[in-house]
């Protein structure tokens, strides 16, 4: 049945048909229907008819949307999410338009953190969080088995975090960053201390350094832990960043996009890749030479861990700002030079420059870390990028991020299986 044409006020734009939306969205009125049971188009039911009617205006605003989503296709892109938070291009990449290892080198992670949230800096900002966050974080984290990594920790400190905090449904933009200026330093105390707890106020690397080695902590080695924090607070749309984004498009709380997020970052393509170079890392200090273990990688049909990237064509500028750093430190040295053994070897098969999981792994070896060290850094660090997105993503239409499925099994109707 045709859908009737409604009423509408005298100056008003007429509200459209189910067919007339169909035709100016390109697709069947069925079509129609589907977007708006997924929330991307409003409806409202024809007076005293079965029909529903359309804003004009939401669905050019949608057809526009298609059009972009469907260019971005094209042209290569699985999936296209506008921001404004990280740009990578000619091998820099940029916060908000500042050059990222320009920042980071100026100023502290949570510095950086600020920056990246609002726009604005905070010099000489810390995060602390109430003892009763952390002390239910710890009695989660505690409670869990010996052999849990650290992004299970983190996972469970953040929904016990989140238990804790009773106005976690708010997401406003104020809410949402007092969430994020807590929730940070509740993570990393809710970690097992390996050396004396640092006190509330020291900045987050400080606190970080005491769950992560034995050695005590020397100015330029926490220069080097501060810089890779604010290195990798964020890096484009990871599969680990789209998770947060995924949920907070549904509208989840930030401490549950955040556990979206650590839930994506323990593969070995992802948060793990710097703990499977700083065991490599380490065989090669063994072995002496980085041959046979390079070897060995390639036998397997490996790919050689903290080599190449995928954004960067040159060098990773991130792990060229650590390395520099890292040179300061005499205690670095032995690492470096197997660091540069792995990369001169590997180049006789591919001409891969060295990226940051690499550096981060001569930062975690030289410093008596474990090889989980790196994955706990980087889930720290990208947690204040995870609450950037999420931010962005609140301020958009609620269920965006909804794909829909191309269907390629059999087609109906089959009979019901015995």
């Amino acid at each position: 049945m045709r859908d009737q044409e409604p009423d509408h006020p005298v100056g008003s734009e007429r509200r459209l048909s189910t067919r007339e939306a169909a035709e100016l969205l390109g697709v069947k009125p069925e079509t129609v229907y589907a977007y708006v049971s997924r929330g991307q188009l409003g409806s409202r039911r024809t007076p005293g008819g079965r029909g529903s009617t359309f804003d004009p205006v939401e669905v050019r605003a949608l057809a526009r949307r298609n059009r972009r989503d469907g260019a971005a296709a094209a042209s290569g892109h699985e999936l296209a999410v506008r921001t404004r938070l990280t740009l990578i291009e000619s091998d820099r990449f940029y916060y908000r338009g500042v050059d990222a290892v320009e920042l980071a080198a100026r100023h502290t992670y949570e510095e950086v953190a600020e920056w990246l949230w609002t726009g604005r800096l905070r010099p000489g900002i810390t995060f602390s969080a109430p003892e009763s966050s952390v002390a239910v974080a710890r009695r989660a984290v505690d409670s869990l088995p010996e052999h849990a990594g650290p992004t299970d920790r983190l996972r469970v400190a953040a929904i016990a975090a989140a238990v804790a905090d009773p106005l976690r449904f708010d997401l406003s933009e104020e809410a949402v960053l007092g969430t994020a200026r807590v929730l940070i330093p509740t993570l990393v105390a809710a970690l097992p201390p390996v050396l004396r707890d640092g006190t509330d106020g020291d900045p987050i690397a400080r606190r970080l350094w005491t769950r992560l080695s034995g050695r005590p902590a020397d100015e330029p080695t926490l220069r080097a832990l501060d810089t890779a924090l604010s290195l990798l607070v964020d890096h484009d749309l990871a599969a680990s960043t789209l998770a947060v984004r995924v949920a907070a498009s549904a509208r989840a709380h930030a401490y549950a996009a955040v556990s979206a997020g650590l839930g994506v970052i323990e593969g070995p393509l992802h948060g793990a890749a710097g703990g499977l170079a700083h065991r490599m890392l380490l065989e090669v200090l063994d072995v002496g030479s980085a041959a046979p273990v390079v070897a060995e990688e390639l036998r397997a049909g490996r790919r050689i861990p903290g080599l190449g990237h995928r954004l960067y064509p040159g060098e990773d500028p991130r792990a060229r700002a650590l390395f520099a750093l890292l040179e300061e430190i005499p205690r670095a040295a032995p690492a470096l030079a197997a660091a540069r053994d792995i990369q001169a070897t590997a180049a006789r098969h591919a001409p891969l420059h060295a990226n940051v999981d690499l550096a981060l792994a001569v930062l975690t070896a030289s410093s008596g870390m474990p090889p989980t060290a790196a994955e706990t850094i980087f889930a720290v660090a990208r947690t204040a990028g995870w609450i950037a997105h999420a931010l962005e993503e609140y301020g958009e239409r609620p269920l965006r991020m909804r794909p829909s499925g191309l269907y390629s099994g059999p087609r109906p109707p089959r009979p019901l299986p015995e």
